[in-house]
């Protein structure tokens, strides 16, 4: 088969021809988008929220003593794994902008 004759039968949505259902009209067809999501911000706000997690945890003795003498290593944790993350996401935009 040549590139030709596989363009032909390909839609401009993408949708493989016999993937449509019988009956179903190119009008009806919907083609969804991705949605834009502020990633950066998000991952920023629960960065926030785990200092706010560890102030508290260590602000309230009975948060941080006895069987709970972890959960401000919990806090911390959280933090360090969440800034790797937004280190992450802010390295892979570029690189994601330009892959094809």
């Amino acid at each position: 088969m040549s590139g030709s004759e596989g363009a032909q039968g390909r839609r401009p949505d993408g949708i493989p021809p016999e993937a449509v259902p019988d009956g179903v009209t190119e009008r009806e067809i919907e083609v969804l988008e991705a949605m834009q999501v502020p990633t950066q911000r998000i991952i920023a706000i629960g960065l926030v929220l785990w200092l706010v997690a560890l102030a508290v945890t260590l602000l309230v003795p009975a948060l941080h003593e006895g069987d709970r003498s972890w959960w401000p290593w919990g806090c911390v944790a959280g933090f360090v794994l969440g800034s790797i993350g937004l280190a992450y996401v802010r390295r892979g935009r570029g690189n994601a902008h330009d892959a094809g």
